[in-house]
């Protein structure tokens, strides 16, 4: 496909090309593109048809975007700008300079204005920057053939119009109707009597996280949104959802790999920012790891009468660790999916305890098999280790369960509460246990 587009462009066959592009889907000629160099994808923009031009660029990479915006004349560029989708364009002009912006709403038309202004004054990430404007809305007086010839008159330019949002004269949203019943229905029949009355709806300021959330829940492919006086404002389509999921797993997966969130994907983000963003977190990291050191160094003396216990301390680290992260992943994972809330802490922490006595005892008793046959120590120091390890495994299960819980409380992202951080503290205590255990039993 992209050699025969890259033929027909290079040998200057733009009719052939043309006819050859309208009969692709505008995603995958988006695909295309994003493979192209700059000037190649340029000329295939040009040569699209108007009807599919506005399409294919909703599908591209921001910065593609802003590469064929800034390439084209004001006029060409606001006509791109009045056929995308309201929320769409926001997107678009949130990522551009302030002056390029100034240009491209100059020259775009006083609706998208008007739009693209509205959806800019709500907060980022809230439910009222990501919904659409463009949306089917209907009288509850309207009877059925006029709501179709509604429907018909403004669907093309709508997200979407399966379903269509009935509103009373205050712009209240009283119901909603699918179209298959306006189809299915006698054509005399009054919108209010047929709509369905018992409407969810999103408010402008909730969080994306919540709405994608709201939308799990419910099952459907596209949700109202509603200001404080329950005012039809937008709709949220599920393909925004889709976008929120990608970004908030990106985020949170970042987030347990100790590094600061970046909205740039990886192959465009330079060297340097990437070092911006991961070493704040291993910084913080570095100085937390010197307590472990200060407290192997205050036990020097103890270490130099039975070196063995030097060669236990990683094993003994990394098992802790471990154990600390699977904790964590699955309490936020429980988090992030509303099957776990604060209230449920007691019941999450006697489940880890249980789950940490059985892992804790199968590790004790393997360990303790291995150091006999292949270590050979002393009795006393394999049961101290194993001792320790059984310890450690407790602790870091109740350290990797609720340090998340408490961080999603007090308000922060419990994914900050992740592996590298619950690490470092499991460490810390899990070397804490050893020497109490080793000064108690070998009496050091």
């Amino acid at each position: 496909m992209m050699e025969e587009i890259l033929e027909l462009l290079n040998s200057g066959q733009y009719v052939k090309l043309r006819q050859h592009i309208m009969d692709m889907n505008v995603a995958d000629i988006a695909a295309c593109m994003e493979e192209m160099e700059r000037d190649d994808l340029l000329k295939l923009f040009r040569i699209l048809p108007k009807s599919m031009a506005a399409d294919v660029f909703s599908y591209l990479e921001i910065e593609t975007e802003q590469y064929i915006i800034t390439s084209m004349s004001d006029k060409d560029a606001a006509n791109i700008i009045d056929n995308l989708m309201a929320d769409d364009a926001t997107d678009l002009l949130e990522e551009m300079p302030a002056n390029v912006v100034k240009r491209l709403l100059a020259n775009a038309s006083p609706d998208t204005r008007r739009d693209i202004n509205h959806l800019l004054r709500y907060p980022e990430d809230s439910a009222g920057s990501i919904m659409t404007v463009e949306y089917v809305d209907l009288k509850e007086t309207l009877t059925v053939e006029e709501a179709v010839a509604r429907i018909r008159k403004v669907g093309v330019d709508s997200e979407t119009i399966n379903i269509c949002y009935v509103l009373d004269q205050r712009r209240t949203l009283v119901g909603t109707v699918a179209l298959r019943y306006l189809l299915l229905s006698p054509q005399d029949a009054i919108i209010g009597d047929i709509m369905h009355g018992n409407v969810i709806s999103l408010h402008t300021l909730m969080d994306q996280e919540e709405v994608a959330s709201q939308f799990k829940k419910y099952d459907f492919t596209s949700m109202p949104v509603v200001d404080n006086e329950e005012r039809l404002v937008g709709i949220i389509t599920v393909d925004d959802v889709m976008d929120i999921l990608v970004e908030e797993t990106t985020e949170d997966i970042e987030k347990m790999a100790a590094i600061v969130p970046s909205d740039k994907p990886y192959m465009r983000t330079s060297v340097i920012e990437a070092w911006k963003k991961r070493i704040p977190w291993l910084l913080l990291l570095m100085i937390s790891a010197t307590f472990t050191g200060r407290i192997i160094a205050s036990f020097e003396d103890a270490l130099s009468k039975f070196i063995v216990l030097n060669t236990f301390i990683p094993m003994l680290m990394d098992t802790g660790g471990n154990a600390g992260g699977q904790a964590s992943a699955i309490i936020i994972r429980g988090l992030s999916l509303d099957e776990i809330e604060f209230k449920d802490w007691l019941t999450v922490v006697w489940k880890e305890i249980r789950t940490a006595v059985l892992c804790g005892l199968t590790l004790a008793v393997c360990n303790f098999i291995k150091i006999m046959l292949i270590e050979r120590v002393s009795v006393q120091v394999a049961i101290v280790v194993c001792l320790t390890l059984f310890m450690a495994v407790i602790v870091a299960k109740i350290v990797g369960s609720t340090l998340p819980m408490i961080a999603k409380k007090i308000g922060m992202d419990p994914a900050v509460m992740a592996s590298p951080f619950i690490t470092t503290i499991v460490d810390a205590i899990s070397l804490l246990i050893y020497f109490g255990v080793a000064t108690v039993a070998l009496g050091i």
